[in-house]
């Protein structure tokens, strides 16, 4: 501002015109210098122009000023910022800290899970190489994590059942694959190969457990169940054979005693009489003798075993077959016998035929009869001559099932019975006691129905009322 007011003074006072008149008052008359004049003008022109000067000065100053405080102010609100902003940054570090910490710990208990784990665990991308081998693929395999790492699996593993093909498929399904792997009399293996879902490549887990002690259990475990029903089939057939077996028996000592009493030696009247005895007992051991032959008959049937398909039949068919079976078969001294119980029949018309294994399941139906048989001949015993036994039969369609009932009024089942009744039994000690309670067990008709026909069989029972077994076979 000061060079801009300067500059056009000196302009000024240097042209010529200017200086002729700026210097007329400084001389005199006869064109000597004024000097006196010339001392106050510079005085007062020096004292304005240092005026000015301290006017500018002191509003530079002002102004300098305030830009000082300004910048104080800028100052202390950066130093504010970044004293927040080291705080915030301070947070984060500390946060970030314990995320890290938090992640390799993390890290850490996964990597001891995997590491833990009984079971053979295998990562492996798309392309086949490993990215993670545990523990357990390092005591399976022999080969240590870090040599497998990075390297292609059936390169350096190439024993493993797994393929390439189990992979891609696994990946191009999305879904698991599980596969059982065995060496009959050595080791048992289940592996399931599952993809990895939410990862930036695509990729698998192979889990490989070793079920051994498992499956040599199960077998066990069927082979008791297997002995167990062969156990109950024997007391149940052992029944059906005992009592004609007896009366046949019975029938050849009294014909041994005639014999030996000679009576059919004597005249002819006596002889007559002895005769009709003798032809009656004859028939009645032939009689027996069929309803023998009729239970071996069907107990060799049973063990030539099934086909192993089943096939389409007619259960009514197959129920009435086993009706006529216990009819031959089923009879007890001093009780009315099987053929002689009142049967209602109520069958479903135009039935479909069901998929079946014939032979057992006319074996389920027998043991049912022989269950129901005895139950009426109990009730029959502590009842009054009112009492009709009575054995209801049910055969009707629902939905994609055919259902069977079979019903009766006899002797019901406590809710006990009714829960261990299609479990073996495991008996010890007396043997008449164990096979009497055998006898009451239906563990291999419940067998036959649930694990071979793949259906279903229940019971509902009250002691007063009578019993009712269900069952439902699956028509496709």
């Amino acid at each position: 501002m000061i060079m801009r007011f300067l500059l056009p003074t000196a302009l000024l006072l240097l042209s010529p015109l200017t200086q002729a008149s700026l210097l007329a008052p400084f001389r005199n008359e006869d064109g000597s210098t004024r000097w006196q004049y010339v001392a106050n003008f510079s005085s007062g022109v020096l004292i304005i122009l240092l005026t000015i000067v301290v006017i500018t000065l002191f509003i530079t100053w002002r102004r300098a000023r305030r830009y000082n405080i300004e910048l104080e102010e800028i100052r202390g609100h950066l130093e504010e910022r970044v004293q927040d902003r080291t705080a915030k940054l301070e947070q984060e570090v500390s946060e970030h800290v314990i995320t890290t910490q938090r992640l390799q710990a993390s890290e850490a208990y996964i990597r001891n899970i995997l590491s833990s784990m009984p079971l053979v665990l295998v990562g492996l991308d798309a392309d086949g190489t490993i990215t993670q081998w545990n523990r357990r693929a390092e005591e399976r395999s022999g080969i240590a994590a870090d040599e497998a790492i990075g390297q292609n699996l059936w390169s350096i593993y190439p024993d493993i059942t797994v393929t390439p093909k189990h992979i891609e498929q696994s990946l191009e399904r999305n879904e698991s694959l599980t596969l059982r792997y065995s060496q009959p009399g050595s080791y048992h293996m289940d592996i399931t190969v599952y993809p990895l879902e939410h990862t930036q490549t695509p990729g698998v887990v192979i889990l490989v457990d070793d079920v051994t002690r498992q499956v040599i259990a199960e077998n066990m475990l069927i082979h008791h169940d297997k002995l167990s029903s062969m156990g109950e089939l024997a007391t149940a057939m052992a029944n059906d054979i005992n009592p004609p077996l007896q009366a046949i028996l019975f029938d050849l000592r009294n014909f041994q005693s005639l014999l030996e009493s000679g009576r059919l030696q004597e005249g002819q009247n006596g002889q007559q009489a002895e005769v009709e005895r003798v032809q009656q007992l004859l028939e009645n051991a032939s009689e027996n003798g069929r309803q023998v032959e009729s239970v071996i008959r069907n107990l060799l049937e049973f063990a030539r075993g099934r086909s192993s398909k089943a096939h389409d039949a007619n259960v009514v068919d197959i129920l009435e077959h086993s009706v006529e079976q216990a009819s031959d078969a089923l009879s007890l001294p001093n009780a009315q016998p099987f053929r002689n119980m009142q049967i209602e029949r109520h069958y479903e018309d135009s039935l479909p035929m069901a998929p079946c294994y014939i032979t057992e399941l006319q074996q389920v139906f027998l043991s049912l009869f022989r269950h129901t048989y005895q139950a009426l001949v109990d009730k029959a015993r502590r009842s009054d001559a009112d009492f009709t036994p009575t054995i209801k039969l049910f055969v009707s369609e629902c939905y994609d099932a055919l259902s069977i009932r079979i019903q009766h009024n006899g002797t019901g089942l406590t809710s006990e019975e009714q829960m261990y009744l299609f479990e073996p039994y495991l008996h010890k000690g007396n043997e008449a006691k164990a096979a009497e309670d055998a006898d009451k067990r239906l563990s291999f008709p419940y067998f036959v129905i649930t694990e071979q026909h793949k259906g279903h069989m229940a019971v509902t029972s009250d002691p007063e009322i009578g019993t009712t077994f269900h069952i439902q076979l699956e028509l496709h």
